[in-house]
């Protein structure tokens, strides 16, 4: 079966940074588009970037000049780097994968960031 486990989460202070990772396993990572999404207390379910097959990136304004989504098609694994973080993306960050228009979601990992 698909399986999406994320580590890397944890408490920082503003300003810092964490590295998300996902490892993927029972897809065709190399065609699966991958995502990072997050979601905050009360609030919904959001985008934060996406990585195409072909490494074209996407990301929200809100974090583009300070997050970076990459991938490693060798490791069926893609990354969140995060720097200079703030209160405000305090969430839950979720993996996700689509694949031929199906969904894959990993369980989520905490991200908290102290002011």
């Amino acid at each position: 079966q698909v399986q999406l486990v994320e580590s890397g989460g944890g408490l920082v202070q503003a300003g810092g940074s964490l590295r998300l990772s996902c490892t993927a396993s029972g897809i065709i990572f190399s065609r699966a588009v991958m995502g990072w999404y997050r979601q905050a207390p009360g609030k919904q379910r959001e985008l934060v970037a996406t990585i195409t097959s072909g490494g074209i990136t996407n990301s929200v304004a809100s974090v583009q000049d300070r997050f970076t989504i990459s991938r490693d098609n060798a490791k069926n694994s893609v990354y969140l780097q995060m720097n200079g973080l703030k209160p405000e993306d305090t969430a839950v960050y979720y993996c996700n994968a689509n694949v031929f228009i199906k969904y894959y979601w990993g369980q989520g990992t905490q991200v908290t960031v102290s002011s």
